[in-house]
């Protein structure tokens, strides 16, 4: 499965780096490109009022207000590597009024949590700029952290079903490395390659970008 994936072309630091510096205009991306796949993975999450939810890599904070808005009466936990992107998130939630929320500044590979915490995990855009042999690591301490019959939903960049699709990835190809920092990916395969079940996956194209939106749940014997 590794293949049919490009080699990831930012480092850690230089990942950190970069959205830091886009934070201010990151919003651009999330509603022009990537907003019809982030409201069909909230839609498709099925949050249940009371829920206990993570978000990895909650950017801006354009899911996270989503989800508390749909969670009042739960606990709602998220972490970034970017603390521009955290301040970000904090000004956004800050005028919604809610507190049942936690924020960190932490790595997704070492997340601060006990086993089988969360109802639900989500995760947006983040496995499309990271190495492919991070892939299994990161999902499993993703896995980790739900509870039993728990919910993992994931938007990701993905391979294009159309031509236009196609401008996305010879953009990524394109020097310097730090133009695009994200390409094409399939998560399915990785979430059943660790476990996870009745994995459904949809496809997304807005403005031609193409992304992926991927459910799985975790097996209630915790495998």
């Amino acid at each position: 499965m590794n293949e049919k994936i490009l080699k990831a072309r930012l480092t850690q630091e230089e990942i950190v780096s970069k959205y830091n510096r886009i934070a201010s205009f990151y919003d651009l991306f999330g509603i022009l490109m990537a907003s019809r796949a982030r409201l069909r993975a909230i839609d498709l999450a099925a949050i249940q009022d009371g829920e206990r939810i993570l978000e990895v890599a909650l950017g801006t904070g354009l899911s996270f207000v989503e989800i508390l808005r749909r969670n009042p009466l739960g606990q709602v936990e998220g972490i970034d590597v970017s603390m521009r992107m955290l301040e970000k998130t904090k000004k956004r939630v800050a005028k919604t009024g809610s507190r049942n929320y936690t924020l960190f500044l932490c790595d997704c590979r070492h997340l601060p949590f006990e086993d089988g915490t969360f109802d639900m995990v989500m995760n947006q855009y983040l496995l499309d700029i990271l190495p492919v042999e991070d892939f299994v690591p990161i999902l499993s301490e993703f896995k980790r952290v739900l509870k039993d019959g728990g919910r993992i939903v994931l938007a990701n960049t993905t391979k294009g079903e159309k031509w236009v699709n196609t401008i996305y990835e010879r953009i990524y190809r394109l020097k310097p490395p730090l133009v695009a920092g994200s390409r094409g990916v399939l998560a399915q395969p990785f979430l059943e390659r660790i476990g996870f079940k009745s994995v459904h996956r949809e496809f997304f194209s807005q403005l031609g970008f193409p992304s992926e939106v991927v459910l799985g749940i975790k097996d209630r014997d915790g495998r």
